[in-house]
Protein backbone atom coordinates (compact mmCIF):
# COMPACT_ATOMS: atom_id res chain seq x y z
CA UNK A 1 0.00 0.00 0.00
CA UNK A 2 1.36 3.37 -1.01
CA UNK A 3 0.51 6.80 0.25
CA UNK A 4 1.98 10.10 1.26
CA UNK A 5 4.53 10.27 4.06
CA UNK A 6 3.29 10.82 7.59
CA UNK A 7 2.83 14.44 8.59
CA UNK A 8 2.74 16.05 11.99
CA UNK A 9 -0.60 17.71 12.73
CA UNK A 10 -0.89 20.80 14.91
CA UNK A 11 -2.87 20.70 18.11
CA UNK A 12 -6.52 21.09 17.23
CA UNK A 13 -10.08 20.24 18.15
CA UNK A 14 -9.95 16.81 16.53
CA UNK A 15 -8.15 13.48 16.84
CA UNK A 16 -6.63 11.66 13.87
CA UNK A 17 -7.98 8.12 13.76
CA UNK A 18 -7.81 5.22 11.34
CA UNK A 19 -9.69 2.16 10.17
CA UNK A 20 -9.08 -0.61 7.65
CA UNK A 21 -10.97 -1.33 4.47
CA UNK A 22 -12.00 -4.82 3.42
CA UNK A 23 -9.04 -4.91 1.02
CA UNK A 24 -6.62 -3.73 3.71
CA UNK A 25 -6.19 -0.07 2.86
CA UNK A 26 -5.52 1.99 5.98
CA UNK A 27 -8.03 4.84 5.99
CA UNK A 28 -8.05 8.06 7.99
CA UNK A 29 -10.67 10.27 9.59
CA UNK A 30 -10.73 13.34 11.78
CA UNK A 31 -12.86 12.87 14.88
CA UNK A 32 -14.28 16.04 16.44
CA UNK A 33 -15.83 15.13 19.76
CA UNK A 34 -19.25 16.05 21.09
CA UNK A 35 -18.81 17.32 24.61
CA UNK A 36 -21.89 19.43 25.29
CA UNK A 37 -24.89 18.37 27.33
CA UNK A 38 -26.83 16.04 25.07
CA UNK A 39 -24.28 16.24 22.26
CA UNK A 40 -23.08 12.69 22.79
CA UNK A 41 -26.64 11.42 22.47
CA UNK A 42 -27.11 12.95 19.04
CA UNK A 43 -26.23 11.06 15.87
CA UNK A 44 -22.74 11.99 14.65
CA UNK A 45 -22.22 13.97 11.46
CA UNK A 46 -20.28 12.06 8.81
CA UNK A 47 -18.57 14.32 6.25
CA UNK A 48 -17.47 12.98 2.86
CA UNK A 49 -15.57 15.26 0.46
CA UNK A 50 -15.43 15.50 -3.32
CA UNK A 51 -13.38 13.62 -5.89
CA UNK A 52 -9.99 15.30 -5.40
CA UNK A 53 -10.64 16.68 -1.94
CA UNK A 54 -10.16 15.47 1.62
CA UNK A 55 -11.24 15.89 5.24
CA UNK A 56 -9.66 19.35 5.41
CA UNK A 57 -12.52 20.69 3.29
CA UNK A 58 -14.78 20.37 6.34
CA UNK A 59 -12.48 21.84 9.00
CA UNK A 60 -14.38 25.14 9.31
CA UNK A 61 -17.76 23.42 9.34
CA UNK A 62 -16.56 20.83 11.85
CA UNK A 63 -15.01 23.38 14.19
CA UNK A 64 -18.26 25.37 14.21
CA UNK A 65 -20.42 22.34 15.00
CA UNK A 66 -18.04 20.34 17.21
CA UNK A 67 -19.02 20.15 20.84
CA UNK A 68 -22.73 20.27 20.11
CA UNK A 69 -22.23 17.41 17.63
CA UNK A 70 -19.65 14.75 17.01
CA UNK A 71 -18.22 15.33 13.54
CA UNK A 72 -16.35 12.63 11.62
CA UNK A 73 -14.60 13.88 8.48
CA UNK A 74 -13.20 11.05 6.40
CA UNK A 75 -10.42 10.87 3.84
CA UNK A 76 -11.57 8.53 1.10
CA UNK A 77 -8.97 6.02 -0.08
CA UNK A 78 -6.21 7.72 -2.04
CA UNK A 79 -6.79 11.12 -0.45
CA UNK A 80 -5.23 13.04 2.39
CA UNK A 81 -3.96 10.80 5.19
CA UNK A 82 -5.60 7.65 3.83
CA UNK A 83 -3.56 5.00 2.09
CA UNK A 84 -3.44 4.56 -1.66
CA UNK A 85 -5.16 1.51 -3.16
CA UNK A 86 -3.17 -1.21 -4.89
CA UNK A 87 -5.93 -1.54 -7.50
CA UNK A 88 -6.81 1.86 -9.01
CA UNK A 89 -10.14 0.48 -10.23
CA UNK A 90 -11.22 0.38 -6.58
CA UNK A 91 -11.43 4.17 -6.74
CA UNK A 92 -15.16 3.93 -7.42
CA UNK A 93 -18.33 4.91 -5.52
CA UNK A 94 -19.40 1.39 -4.57
CA UNK A 95 -15.99 0.73 -3.01
CA UNK A 96 -16.15 4.00 -1.09
CA UNK A 97 -19.55 2.88 0.25
CA UNK A 98 -18.00 -0.36 1.49
CA UNK A 99 -15.20 1.61 3.14
CA UNK A 100 -17.68 3.86 4.95
CA UNK A 101 -19.81 0.91 5.99
CA UNK A 102 -16.71 -0.69 7.52
CA UNK A 103 -16.11 2.48 9.55
CA UNK A 104 -19.73 2.66 10.71
CA UNK A 105 -19.55 -0.96 11.81
CA UNK A 106 -16.25 -0.48 13.63
CA UNK A 107 -17.60 2.54 15.52
CA UNK A 108 -20.97 0.83 16.12
CA UNK A 109 -22.80 3.83 14.68
CA UNK A 110 -26.49 3.03 14.24
CA UNK A 111 -27.70 6.46 13.15
CA UNK A 112 -25.83 9.36 11.61
CA UNK A 113 -26.19 12.57 9.63
CA UNK A 114 -24.34 12.60 6.29
CA UNK A 115 -22.80 15.68 4.69
CA UNK A 116 -21.72 14.75 1.16
CA UNK A 117 -20.00 17.13 -1.24
CA UNK A 118 -19.98 16.24 -4.94
CA UNK A 119 -18.62 12.66 -5.08
CA UNK A 120 -19.29 12.50 -1.34
CA UNK A 121 -22.95 13.19 -2.10
CA UNK A 122 -23.06 10.30 -4.57
CA UNK A 123 -21.56 8.07 -1.89
CA UNK A 124 -24.17 9.40 0.56
CA UNK A 125 -27.04 8.52 -1.78
CA UNK A 126 -25.63 5.02 -2.25
CA UNK A 127 -25.26 4.63 1.52
CA UNK A 128 -28.90 5.62 1.91
CA UNK A 129 -29.95 3.05 -0.67
CA UNK A 130 -28.05 0.37 1.25
CA UNK A 131 -29.30 1.36 4.70
CA UNK A 132 -31.60 4.38 4.78
CA UNK A 133 -32.83 3.58 8.27
CA UNK A 134 -29.43 4.65 9.60
CA UNK A 135 -29.66 8.17 8.18
CA UNK A 136 -31.00 10.75 10.58
CA UNK A 137 -30.45 13.60 8.12
CA UNK A 138 -28.57 14.37 4.94
CA UNK A 139 -26.88 17.28 3.19
CA UNK A 140 -26.12 16.94 -0.53
CA UNK A 141 -23.66 19.65 -1.54
CA UNK A 142 -23.88 20.60 -5.22
CA UNK A 143 -24.62 17.13 -6.51
CA UNK A 144 -27.63 15.15 -7.56
CA UNK A 145 -28.78 12.14 -9.57
CA UNK A 146 -27.91 13.94 -12.81
CA UNK A 147 -24.50 15.51 -13.44
CA UNK A 148 -24.27 18.23 -16.06
CA UNK A 149 -22.04 17.26 -19.00
CA UNK A 150 -20.16 20.58 -18.89
CA UNK A 151 -19.16 20.10 -15.27
CA UNK A 152 -18.27 16.46 -15.78
CA UNK A 153 -16.08 17.39 -18.73
CA UNK A 154 -14.34 20.11 -16.74
CA UNK A 155 -13.57 17.72 -13.87
CA UNK A 156 -12.28 15.07 -16.24
CA UNK A 157 -10.00 17.67 -17.81
CA UNK A 158 -7.97 18.16 -14.63
CA UNK A 159 -8.32 15.12 -12.39
CA UNK A 160 -5.18 12.99 -12.27
CA UNK A 161 -2.90 15.65 -13.73
CA UNK A 162 0.03 16.38 -11.37
CA UNK A 163 0.81 19.94 -10.32
CA UNK A 164 3.73 21.05 -8.16
CA UNK A 165 4.75 24.40 -6.74
CA UNK A 166 7.81 25.78 -4.92
CA UNK A 167 5.87 27.89 -2.37
CA UNK A 168 2.40 28.12 -0.92
CA UNK A 169 1.88 31.47 -2.59
CA UNK A 170 2.65 29.92 -5.97
CA UNK A 171 0.16 27.16 -5.18
CA UNK A 172 -2.46 29.73 -4.18
CA UNK A 173 -2.03 31.58 -7.46
CA UNK A 174 -2.33 28.30 -9.32
CA UNK A 175 -5.56 27.46 -7.52
CA UNK A 176 -6.86 30.94 -8.28
CA UNK A 177 -6.11 30.54 -11.98
CA UNK A 178 -8.11 27.31 -12.06
CA UNK A 179 -11.04 28.37 -9.86
CA UNK A 180 -11.59 32.09 -10.37
CA UNK A 181 -14.93 31.42 -12.08
CA UNK A 182 -16.04 29.21 -9.20
CA UNK A 183 -15.25 31.70 -6.42
CA UNK A 184 -15.23 35.14 -8.07
CA UNK A 185 -15.20 37.00 -4.75
CA UNK A 186 -12.20 35.23 -3.22
CA UNK A 187 -9.14 37.17 -2.10
CA UNK A 188 -5.59 35.92 -1.79
CA UNK A 189 -6.12 34.67 1.78
CA UNK A 190 -9.02 32.55 0.57
CA UNK A 191 -6.91 31.10 -2.24
CA UNK A 192 -4.08 30.37 0.18
CA UNK A 193 -6.47 28.54 2.52
CA UNK A 194 -7.82 26.53 -0.40
CA UNK A 195 -4.32 25.62 -1.55
CA UNK A 196 -3.54 24.26 1.92
CA UNK A 197 -6.62 22.06 1.73
CA UNK A 198 -5.77 20.77 -1.74
CA UNK A 199 -1.99 20.34 -1.51
CA UNK A 200 0.68 18.90 0.79
CA UNK A 201 4.47 19.23 1.05
CA UNK A 202 6.27 16.15 -0.28
CA UNK A 203 9.60 14.69 0.86
CA UNK A 204 11.46 16.87 -1.65
CA UNK A 205 9.93 20.04 -0.23
CA UNK A 206 7.65 20.59 -3.23
CA UNK A 207 3.97 21.41 -2.82
CA UNK A 208 1.92 18.73 -4.57
CA UNK A 209 -1.70 17.68 -4.91
CA UNK A 210 -2.84 15.59 -1.95
CA UNK A 211 -4.34 12.62 -3.73
CA UNK A 212 -3.32 9.57 -5.73
CA UNK A 213 -3.23 10.54 -9.41
CA UNK A 214 -4.61 7.08 -10.20
CA UNK A 215 -8.07 8.06 -8.93
CA UNK A 216 -8.60 9.36 -12.47
CA UNK A 217 -8.42 5.91 -14.05
CA UNK A 218 -11.92 4.59 -13.17
CA UNK A 219 -13.41 8.08 -13.22
CA UNK A 220 -12.61 8.36 -16.91
CA UNK A 221 -14.63 5.24 -17.66
CA UNK A 222 -18.16 6.41 -18.63
CA UNK A 223 -20.67 5.59 -15.90
CA UNK A 224 -18.19 5.20 -13.04
CA UNK A 225 -18.75 8.74 -11.81
CA UNK A 226 -22.24 7.90 -10.58
CA UNK A 227 -22.98 4.17 -10.70
CA UNK A 228 -26.56 2.87 -10.79
CA UNK A 229 -29.81 4.73 -11.48
CA UNK A 230 -29.30 7.59 -9.06
CA UNK A 231 -32.89 8.86 -9.14
CA UNK A 232 -34.02 5.53 -7.74
CA UNK A 233 -31.17 5.75 -5.22
CA UNK A 234 -32.30 9.24 -4.19
CA UNK A 235 -35.72 7.83 -3.32
CA UNK A 236 -34.19 6.18 -0.26
CA UNK A 237 -34.03 9.68 1.25
CA UNK A 238 -37.76 10.43 0.95
CA UNK A 239 -38.41 10.08 4.68
CA UNK A 240 -35.17 11.76 5.79
CA UNK A 241 -34.71 15.47 6.64
CA UNK A 242 -32.60 16.71 3.74
CA UNK A 243 -30.76 19.83 2.67
CA UNK A 244 -29.68 20.38 -0.91
CA UNK A 245 -27.05 23.09 -1.31
CA UNK A 246 -26.36 24.40 -4.80
CA UNK A 247 -23.88 26.96 -6.03
CA UNK A 248 -25.66 29.48 -8.24
CA UNK A 249 -22.77 29.25 -10.73
CA UNK A 250 -22.57 25.44 -10.60
CA UNK A 251 -21.87 23.55 -13.81
CA UNK A 252 -22.46 20.18 -12.08
CA UNK A 253 -25.89 20.51 -10.43
CA UNK A 254 -28.42 22.41 -12.55
CA UNK A 255 -31.21 24.48 -11.00
CA UNK A 256 -33.75 22.23 -12.74
CA UNK A 257 -32.25 19.05 -11.27
CA UNK A 258 -32.09 20.59 -7.79
CA UNK A 259 -35.74 21.61 -7.96
CA UNK A 260 -36.72 18.16 -9.19
CA UNK A 261 -34.87 16.65 -6.23
CA UNK A 262 -36.83 18.77 -3.77
CA UNK A 263 -40.11 17.86 -5.46
CA UNK A 264 -39.23 14.18 -5.33
CA UNK A 265 -38.14 14.17 -1.70
CA UNK A 266 -40.61 14.62 1.09
CA UNK A 267 -38.58 16.64 3.56
CA UNK A 268 -35.99 18.57 1.58
CA UNK A 269 -34.93 22.21 1.54
CA UNK A 270 -33.03 23.76 -1.36
CA UNK A 271 -30.57 26.57 -0.65
CA UNK A 272 -28.75 28.30 -3.51
CA UNK A 273 -25.49 30.06 -2.68
CA UNK A 274 -24.96 33.22 -4.75
CA UNK A 275 -21.69 33.92 -6.57
CA UNK A 276 -20.34 30.40 -6.00
CA UNK A 277 -19.85 27.54 -8.44
CA UNK A 278 -18.99 23.90 -7.80
CA UNK A 279 -18.78 23.56 -4.87
CA UNK A 280 -19.96 25.73 -1.97
CA UNK A 281 -17.71 25.43 1.09
CA UNK A 282 -20.73 25.28 3.46
CA UNK A 283 -19.31 28.20 5.45
CA UNK A 284 -21.33 30.75 3.46
CA UNK A 285 -23.99 32.46 5.63
CA UNK A 286 -26.85 30.93 3.64
CA UNK A 287 -25.35 27.45 3.93
CA UNK A 288 -24.52 27.79 7.64
CA UNK A 289 -28.05 28.91 8.48
CA UNK A 290 -29.55 26.06 6.47
CA UNK A 291 -27.26 23.53 8.19
CA UNK A 292 -28.45 24.83 11.56
CA UNK A 293 -32.07 24.37 10.46
CA UNK A 294 -31.37 20.82 9.29
CA UNK A 295 -29.62 19.90 12.53
CA UNK A 296 -32.37 21.47 14.63
CA UNK A 297 -34.84 19.17 12.87
CA UNK A 298 -32.58 16.15 13.38
CA UNK A 299 -32.18 16.95 17.08
CA UNK A 300 -35.97 16.85 17.51
CA UNK A 301 -36.38 13.51 15.73
CA UNK A 302 -36.97 10.43 17.87
CA UNK A 303 -33.84 8.31 18.30
CA UNK A 304 -35.52 5.32 16.66
CA UNK A 305 -36.67 7.21 13.54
Amino acid sequence: MGGPPARTQPLSAYENRYWWSNDEVRLHYRDYAANSAGGEDRPPILCIAGLTRNARDFEDVAERLAGEWRVIAVDLRGRGESGYAKDPMSYAPLTYVQDIEALLAELAIERYVAFGTSLGGIVTMLLASAGHEKLAGVLLNDVGPEIEPAGLGRIRSYVGKPATWPTWMHAARGVQDSNADVYPNYGIEDWLAMAKRLYRVNSAGRIVLDYDMKIAEPFRVPGNEAGPDMWRTLDALKSVPALIVRGARSDVLSAATAEKMVARLGRAELVTIPDVGHTPMLTEPEAAAAIDRLLATVAKEPATA
